[in-house]
């Protein structure tokens, strides 16, 4: 609702700058819904996040910056040992909080699904080394199991207009829709980096530990505020992926993806075409 002036006059400048981001950038924007976003995932077999700040804290290129050492130190070392790691190994910022009970350089892994608390410049490379190089236990460190699904929405603004409108409206909608299902303790969502494909916004990856000990990493693309209580009901509760906002998943090579056109089903949940 527009805001009144002290004056009575009804001041409609703030709603306007809102619903014109939208159209510019936000989910009403024409690039919606244009391209088919089934294999725009690169492949990969672990993801890692770093705790880091807030989302309004990162500049556009938070993990070369000069002025986050932190987590120019760990993109680093792990670029610089990609060739000695088994897997192909990414890695994204995410905010941390109350919600998530984690703080800066707490570290989560997947689909490990391990999470390893205050790593700082000075152990980045033990840590690469023991644990992503290695596959050992860190030696400064207690892994702790993770269990539930967490969810990382894209809202980087300084390096994405299109995510830092689409991410937080996302955010806000699925914290009110898992309060509605009381699955504070079994759902978390966080803010995050640049995940890639940023014409895609909202961008978001879900990640989830199943009944069988597998994970699944599974990328959404062009989520709608619309979406997310599908996304909840749908693809976290039974494993049923939502096709037409699915981009790919950790662990199959994008044309594989692309191509397949068998029945597929989540380790966790029912059949869904894809």
């Amino acid at each position: 609702m527009a805001a009144a002036s002290e004056n009575g006059t009804v001041d409609i400048s703030t709603e306007a700058v809102v619903v014109d981001d939208d159209v510019k950038f936000g989910f009403q924007r024409q690039e919606m819904y244009t391209e088919n976003l089934s294999g725009s995932v690169h492949p990969y077999e672990r993801h890692v996040f770093l705790c880091y700040k807030t989302r309004e804290d990162w500049p556009a290129r938070v993990e070369s910056s000069d002025s986050d050492l932190l987590p120019k130190r760990l993109a680093g070392a792990i670029k610089e040992r990609k060739n000695d790691i088994a897997v192909k190994t990414l890695i994204t910022i995410f905010e941390g909080g109350d919600a998530t009970g984690l703080s800066d350089g707490d570290v989560l892994i997947f689909p490990d699904m391990i999470k390893y608390r205050g790593l700082e410049e000075s152990n980045v490379d033990s840590f690469v080394e023991e644990v992503l190089v290695n596959g050992k236990p860190w030696a400064s460190g207690t892994p702790e199991l993770v269990t539930g699904s967490y969810v990382f929405v894209c809202a980087h603004s300084s390096r994405d207009k299109r995510c830092g409108v689409c991410g937080p409206a996302l955010i806000e909608k699925f914290n009110e829709e898992i309060e509605v299902r009381e699955l504070k303790d079994q759902v978390f969502v966080s803010a995050c980096s640049h995940v890639g494909g940023h014409k895609y916004a909202g961008n978001l990856i879900i990640y989830s530990s199943v009944e069988d000990g597998k994970v699944s990493g599974h990328w959404y693309g062009y989520v709608t505020p619309n979406d997310v209580a599908e996304l909840l009901d749908q693809h976290i509760k039974k494993g049923e992926i939502i096709e037409r906002i699915w981009r790919g998943e950790m662990g199959v090579p994008p044309v594989e993806k692309a191509d397949k056109a068998v029945e597929k089903s989540l380790p966790n949940g029912n059949d869904s075409k894809r």
